[in-house]
């Protein structure tokens, strides 16, 4: 007979509190929780929750592209397509960094994340909706069609983005009215790595500041590195006068550890640039990686579906010591 869990008080409680970690990764209990859904055996779903996810990197979505990092309507259409096939569920830079992955059992988070503020990514058209043709607006569209797939992304932006002006601003509204993250990019595209530690601080704080302008009561959670330069203070993307971020992206090449893996660094989290399976470096790009995940299932992170407790299988690691009160193995 499946073996049905039923989680203590005390785990749910222990996981609201944040369990004594500074990076903020931990899984939010809601002051009035929705009913429960039904118990699933881990082992039916082969539920892995110490898992890899991939974390992908968009950059402009145009039909005649002049760059390894952009890609074409088509391509990425059919990338999201692939991902809803493949049963992944987009969720925030913010709510993985943070540990809150609450999707269905049996299913796979994927972060959508998209960097420079370009205007193919999001124009909104004359009704206030994203244009046809943005890539906001074919995520919606792929999302209406796979139900269950949400229609999540996460937004890093730096000075005028989406085209500047008033038109950007609202772009910057909606998102936040329709559930993405808004995430910093720094205010100049600055190269951290280079730029003295002033003025990297200060890049970071104008970007985190027009932010909050252009969307008053937002809060930037998270940042994306320009060029995935790393700074030789590991502090400073994350915290300072006037920012404090639970997550810093990378360029990277390869999928992030899940959140509550010991090996999780919310300050380096890697990324996939989104890529056919040809063309330079393809073998770091998100076509190799999705093949690759996919004929390796059992290292993918696979949600039990219930947000509460961390299921994976006996003998893999244990979670981070933070979570031992929640994990599950089976």
């Amino acid at each position: 007979m499946p073996r049905l869990r039923i989680v203590a008080a005390s785990v749910a409680v222990l996981l609201a509190a944040g369990c004594g970690t500074d990076s903020g990764s931990t899984r939010s209990v809601s002051a009035t929780p929705a009913p429960a859904p039904a118990p699933v055996d881990p082992a039916q779903v082969q539920a892995n929750e110490l898992g890899r996810i991939p974390v992908l990197m968009y950059h402009r979505v145009i039909a005649t592209t002049t760059s390894v990092y952009d890609r074409t309507p088509d391509d990425f259409r059919a990338e999201l397509e692939r991902l809803a096939r493949e049963n992944y569920v987009p969720v925030t830079t913010a709510d993985f960094a943070a540990g809150r992955i609450d999707i269905p059992a049996g299913t796979h988070p994927v972060v959508l994340t998209f960097d420079d503020g370009d205007p193919t990514q999001i124009t909104l058209g004359p009704d206030g909706r994203p244009a046809p043709g943005t890539a906001v607006r074919t995520l919606l569209d792929v999302a209406a069609a796979h139900p269950g797939f949400r229609p999540v992304a996460s937004m890093y932006v730096n000075a005028e983005p989406f085209g500047g002006g008033p038109g950007g601003a609202a772009a910057l509204r909606w998102l936040r009215d329709n559930g993405f993250e808004i995430g910093n990019h720094t205010f100049g595209h600055t190269n951290l790595r280079t730029a003295s530690a002033e003025k990297a601080r200060q890049d970071i704080v104008r970007g985190d500041q027009a932010i909050r302008q252009a969307v008053p009561g937002y809060q930037p959670a998270t940042l994306a590195l320009p060029f995935g330069a790393r700074p030789r203070d590991p502090e400073l993307p994350a915290r300072g006068d006037g920012y404090d971020y639970s997550g810093v992206l990378l360029v990277g090449a390869n999928p992030a550890p899940s959140p509550f893996a010991e090996e999780f660094a919310p300050r380096a989290i890697p990324r996939i640039r989104s890529q056919g399976p040809t063309g330079s470096e393809a073998e770091f790009g998100s076509s190799v990686w999705l093949d690759k995940m996919a004929a390796s299932a059992g290292t993918r992170y696979t949600s039990d579906g219930n947000p509460a407790v961390i299921s994976y299988p006996t003998g893999k690691a244990a979670p981070a010591a933070q979570y031992a009160a929640a994990a599950s193995p089976y």
